[in-house]
Protein backbone atom coordinates (compact mmCIF):
# COMPACT_ATOMS: atom_id res chain seq x y z
CA UNK A 1 0.00 0.00 0.00
CA UNK A 2 1.28 3.67 -0.33
CA UNK A 3 0.08 6.55 1.52
CA UNK A 4 -0.19 10.13 -0.36
CA UNK A 5 0.60 12.67 2.50
CA UNK A 6 1.35 15.89 2.95
CA UNK A 7 3.40 17.01 6.65
CA UNK A 8 0.76 17.49 9.42
CA UNK A 9 -2.00 17.67 7.48
CA UNK A 10 -5.07 15.15 8.03
CA UNK A 11 -3.52 12.85 6.35
CA UNK A 12 -1.18 12.22 9.28
CA UNK A 13 -4.54 10.20 10.94
CA UNK A 14 -4.09 7.31 8.82
CA UNK A 15 -0.24 7.22 8.52
CA UNK A 16 -0.85 6.94 13.17
CA UNK A 17 -3.02 4.20 12.31
CA UNK A 18 -0.93 2.23 9.47
CA UNK A 19 1.75 2.76 12.37
CA UNK A 20 -0.96 1.72 15.15
CA UNK A 21 -1.47 -1.33 12.67
CA UNK A 22 1.60 -2.39 12.06
CA UNK A 23 1.16 -2.75 8.20
CA UNK A 24 3.31 -2.82 5.90
CA UNK A 25 3.45 0.37 3.54
CA UNK A 26 5.26 2.84 1.42
CA UNK A 27 5.07 7.12 1.86
CA UNK A 28 4.92 9.23 -1.05
CA UNK A 29 5.07 13.08 0.21
CA UNK A 30 2.22 15.77 -1.51
CA UNK A 31 3.18 19.60 -2.22
CA UNK A 32 -0.63 20.79 -1.62
CA UNK A 33 0.55 24.42 -3.00
CA UNK A 34 1.92 22.93 -6.44
CA UNK A 35 -0.20 19.78 -6.49
CA UNK A 36 3.20 17.91 -7.44
CA UNK A 37 3.88 14.62 -5.67
CA UNK A 38 7.72 14.00 -4.45
CA UNK A 39 8.37 12.34 -7.96
CA UNK A 40 6.65 14.80 -9.57
CA UNK A 41 3.68 13.01 -10.29
CA UNK A 42 0.59 15.89 -11.15
CA UNK A 43 -1.49 14.97 -7.82
CA UNK A 44 -4.41 15.87 -9.58
CA UNK A 45 -4.11 12.38 -11.75
CA UNK A 46 -4.05 10.49 -8.39
CA UNK A 47 -6.58 12.26 -6.75
CA UNK A 48 -9.23 14.82 -8.68
CA UNK A 49 -10.24 16.27 -5.26
CA UNK A 50 -6.36 17.69 -5.07
CA UNK A 51 -6.86 16.90 -1.06
CA UNK A 52 -4.81 14.21 0.97
CA UNK A 53 -4.75 11.65 2.11
CA UNK A 54 -5.13 8.91 -0.83
CA UNK A 55 -4.65 5.39 0.01
CA UNK A 56 -3.43 3.21 -3.03
CA UNK A 57 -3.74 -0.50 -2.44
CA UNK A 58 -2.15 -3.35 -3.99
CA UNK A 59 -4.34 -3.56 -6.51
CA UNK A 60 -4.48 -0.47 -7.66
CA UNK A 61 -7.45 1.05 -6.08
CA UNK A 62 -7.66 4.08 -4.54
CA UNK A 63 -9.27 5.35 -1.40
CA UNK A 64 -9.79 8.77 -0.21
CA UNK A 65 -11.31 10.37 2.56
CA UNK A 66 -9.83 10.03 5.65
CA UNK A 67 -12.15 8.98 8.32
CA UNK A 68 -12.70 5.97 5.09
CA UNK A 69 -9.04 5.13 4.78
CA UNK A 70 -8.86 4.90 8.53
CA UNK A 71 -11.59 2.48 8.85
CA UNK A 72 -10.20 0.47 5.96
CA UNK A 73 -6.49 0.14 7.85
CA UNK A 74 -7.93 -1.11 11.20
CA UNK A 75 -10.35 -3.77 9.02
CA UNK A 76 -7.98 -4.87 7.00
CA UNK A 77 -5.49 -5.46 10.04
CA UNK A 78 -8.15 -6.66 11.96
CA UNK A 79 -7.85 -4.61 14.76
CA UNK A 80 -11.03 -4.04 16.43
CA UNK A 81 -8.89 -2.53 19.16
CA UNK A 82 -8.40 0.57 16.60
CA UNK A 83 -12.11 0.36 15.30
CA UNK A 84 -14.44 -2.22 16.97
CA UNK A 85 -16.22 -4.87 15.11
CA UNK A 86 -18.99 -4.25 12.98
CA UNK A 87 -22.40 -4.15 14.59
CA UNK A 88 -20.93 -3.25 18.13
CA UNK A 89 -22.00 -0.36 19.82
CA UNK A 90 -18.43 0.44 20.16
CA UNK A 91 -17.71 1.06 16.33
CA UNK A 92 -20.70 3.40 16.09
CA UNK A 93 -19.47 5.19 19.00
CA UNK A 94 -15.82 5.72 17.04
CA UNK A 95 -18.07 6.75 13.92
CA UNK A 96 -20.38 9.32 15.92
CA UNK A 97 -16.76 10.97 16.88
CA UNK A 98 -15.50 10.62 13.63
CA UNK A 99 -18.17 12.56 12.29
CA UNK A 100 -18.04 14.97 14.47
CA UNK A 101 -14.04 15.23 14.48
CA UNK A 102 -15.03 16.23 10.76
CA UNK A 103 -17.91 18.17 10.55
CA UNK A 104 -17.78 20.26 13.18
CA UNK A 105 -13.45 20.48 13.74
CA UNK A 106 -11.99 20.05 10.85
CA UNK A 107 -14.24 21.91 8.65
CA UNK A 108 -14.23 24.45 11.05
CA UNK A 109 -10.22 24.71 10.77
CA UNK A 110 -10.14 25.17 7.64
CA UNK A 111 -11.33 28.51 6.91
CA UNK A 112 -8.66 29.63 9.51
CA UNK A 113 -6.41 28.68 7.40
CA UNK A 114 -7.52 30.93 4.31
CA UNK A 115 -5.40 34.57 3.69
CA UNK A 116 -8.55 35.75 2.07
CA UNK A 117 -10.58 35.58 4.68
CA UNK A 118 -10.89 39.08 6.76
CA UNK A 119 -9.53 38.82 10.25
CA UNK A 120 -13.39 39.58 12.06
CA UNK A 121 -14.58 36.59 9.74
CA UNK A 122 -11.60 34.38 11.62
CA UNK A 123 -12.37 35.66 15.03
CA UNK A 124 -16.05 34.56 14.97
CA UNK A 125 -14.93 31.14 13.44
CA UNK A 126 -12.33 30.84 16.32
CA UNK A 127 -15.06 31.39 18.82
CA UNK A 128 -16.87 28.91 17.29
CA UNK A 129 -14.30 26.34 17.17
CA UNK A 130 -13.25 26.97 20.71
CA UNK A 131 -16.91 26.72 22.26
CA UNK A 132 -16.53 22.66 20.00
CA UNK A 133 -13.56 22.58 21.90
CA UNK A 134 -15.19 23.25 25.48
CA UNK A 135 -17.37 20.59 24.66
CA UNK A 136 -14.99 18.05 23.63
CA UNK A 137 -12.42 18.89 26.75
CA UNK A 138 -15.45 17.89 29.20
CA UNK A 139 -16.34 14.44 27.54
CA UNK A 140 -12.26 13.43 28.45
CA UNK A 141 -13.33 13.72 31.88
CA UNK A 142 -11.83 10.78 33.61
CA UNK A 143 -10.98 9.17 30.19
CA UNK A 144 -7.41 8.35 28.79
CA UNK A 145 -9.09 8.56 25.26
CA UNK A 146 -12.46 9.32 23.44
CA UNK A 147 -14.00 6.10 24.19
CA UNK A 148 -11.89 5.40 26.98
CA UNK A 149 -8.94 3.08 28.09
CA UNK A 150 -8.63 1.92 24.25
CA UNK A 151 -6.78 4.24 21.61
CA UNK A 152 -8.95 4.04 18.54
CA UNK A 153 -8.84 5.82 14.97
CA UNK A 154 -11.13 8.59 16.11
CA UNK A 155 -8.26 9.52 18.73
CA UNK A 156 -5.55 9.83 15.85
CA UNK A 157 -7.91 12.20 13.84
CA UNK A 158 -9.08 13.88 16.52
CA UNK A 159 -5.25 14.60 18.16
CA UNK A 160 -4.06 15.69 14.16
CA UNK A 161 -6.79 18.16 13.80
CA UNK A 162 -6.58 19.66 17.20
CA UNK A 163 -2.55 20.06 16.42
CA UNK A 164 -4.10 23.17 13.88
CA UNK A 165 -4.93 25.04 16.52
CA UNK A 166 -1.29 27.01 17.46
CA UNK A 167 -1.07 27.85 13.53
CA UNK A 168 -4.27 29.61 14.04
CA UNK A 169 -3.65 31.15 16.80
CA UNK A 170 -6.65 29.29 18.59
CA UNK A 171 -5.85 29.19 22.60
CA UNK A 172 -7.07 25.68 24.11
CA UNK A 173 -4.36 25.48 26.67
CA UNK A 174 -6.69 25.86 29.56
CA UNK A 175 -8.52 23.04 28.35
CA UNK A 176 -7.05 20.54 30.91
CA UNK A 177 -8.79 17.41 29.74
CA UNK A 178 -7.89 18.10 26.50
CA UNK A 179 -4.57 18.94 27.54
CA UNK A 180 -3.57 15.87 29.33
CA UNK A 181 -5.30 13.64 26.48
CA UNK A 182 -3.28 15.15 23.55
CA UNK A 183 0.25 14.54 25.86
CA UNK A 184 -1.37 10.88 26.37
CA UNK A 185 -1.26 10.56 22.66
CA UNK A 186 1.56 12.48 21.62
CA UNK A 187 3.77 9.98 23.89
CA UNK A 188 2.58 6.91 21.58
CA UNK A 189 5.31 5.50 19.98
CA UNK A 190 3.26 5.04 16.79
CA UNK A 191 2.42 8.89 16.73
CA UNK A 192 6.00 9.35 17.53
CA UNK A 193 7.34 7.27 14.67
CA UNK A 194 4.40 8.92 11.98
CA UNK A 195 5.76 12.60 12.74
CA UNK A 196 9.17 11.63 12.91
CA UNK A 197 8.49 10.33 9.21
CA UNK A 198 6.44 13.66 8.33
CA UNK A 199 9.52 15.58 9.71
CA UNK A 200 7.34 17.02 12.53
CA UNK A 201 9.59 15.81 15.51
CA UNK A 202 13.39 15.37 14.85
Amino acid sequence: MKLFFAPGACSLAPHIVLKEAQLSFKLEKVDTSTHKTEHGLDYYTINSKGAVPVLELDSGERLTEGPIVAQYIADKAGRSDLLPAPGSMGRYRVMEWQNYITSELHKTFTPLFNPELDSSAKKTLASVLRKKYEWVNAQLQAKDYLLGKSFTVADAYLFVVTGWAKHVSLDLADLKHLQGYLARVAARPAVREAMKAEGLLA
